[in-house]
Order: structure tokens, then sequence, then C-alpha cells
């Protein structure tokens, strides 16, 4: 009954709560775009190298069959997997960051929609970052076999990228997360 209910201008409640909050919603709008732009080029540079890391393997090709010199071994078999997992969560982010940008951003789009998208793109953009560093340390462990303190230290050093991107990610994916969580449990509440 209260939602039907007119005020001295003749707006409904609903109404009154999207004239009042307009410009937040364009600043949501805005801010989501931005976001999604910015991880949009990280995960085509991630695409783009795992690509032509895909086709361009450790070792390099026989030439007379075109298989990889290295196939059958343990760190070849690493690095292929991370590869494609890297390139799979790289691409998989991008589309989720597309969904973002070509989202219509109506009020309940910003409830559930955008955070969840935007929450499945961050982590999804982690993943590609941490299965990338893999295929680097395994490409290492495969080029440079028998310097085992040089791949020591470059399997250690490589954690730190991912470190940084965690702690880059983690503030907004924290936000974005306990945003979403509250005003989940607060629309099951009205229901």
């Amino acid at each position: 009954m209260c939602k039907e209910t007119k005020n001295a201008d003749g707006l409904k409640p609903r109404e009154l709560f999207t004239k009042n909050h307009e410009q937040l919603v364009n600043e949501g709008r805005q801010w989501a775009k931005d976001t999604a732009n910015s991880f949009i080029i990280v995960g085509t540079l991630i695409i783009t190298i795992m690509f032509a890391a895909a086709f361009t393997v450790p070792g390099g090709n026989n030439q007379d069959n075109g298989i990889p010199i290295f196939l059958g071994k343990n760190a070849f078999s690493l690095f292929i997997i991370s590869d494609a997992l890297s390139l799979i969560a790289s691409s998989s982010s991008v589309l989720m960051f597309i969904g973002i940008l070509t989202s219509r951003y109506a009020e309940e789009d910003f409830i559930t929609s955008l955070p969840i998208k935007l929450l499945f793109g961050l982590f999804t953009i982690f993943l590609s970052v941490v299965f990338m560093m893999c295929a680097f340390c395994a490409a290492l462990a495969l080029v440079l076999k028998g310097y085992r303190w040089i791949i020591i230290a470059a399997i250690a050093s490589s954690i730190i990228p991912i470190l940084v991107f965690m702690f880059t990610l983690l503030h907004i994916f924290s936000e974005v997360f306990v945003s979403f969580v509250k005003s989940y449990s607060l629309g099951k509440q009205k229901r």
C-alpha cells in the first residue's frame, strides 16, 4: 500500500528514490566502466602472451617432425597446462568485463548482476596471473635444467607479482563482496 502512495510532488517512493540517487547511479556506472576497461587491457595482454607462448614452446620444435623437443617431460606438461589455464581464465575475465561494459546499469543491476560479474572477473584475472607465473616457472625449469639455484630463485621471485596483484585486488574484491552480501541479504529480508 505504501509503495503506491504519492508524496506532495506526485512521486511514488520508488520514483523518489530513483530521482534522489540519479547521480550515485551515474558515478557507479562510470566507476564500473573505468574498472572494466582497465582489466580488459590487462586480460587482453595476458591472452596475447599466453597464446604466443603456446606456439613458441620452450626449447622449440624438432625440425624433422615439428613436435616440441621437451614433450614428455613433467615441466613441459606443467607449462602447457598452466598456459592453457591462464589463457582460459584471462579470456573468461575479459568476457566478463565486456559484460560489465554492455550492462544496462539499471538500479537493480548494481545489487546482483554487476557485483557478481565484477567478482568473477577479478577472480579469473587473478587466476590467469597465477597460472601465467606457473607457466613461466615451468619454462625456466625446462630451459635452465642444470642451474637449480637459478630456477629456485626464479620460482621464489615469481611469487612477488602474484602477491602484489593479490593485495591490489584484495581491497576492491572485499569491498564489492561485502557490499554484495549486505545488499543481497537486505533484499532477502524484504521478501
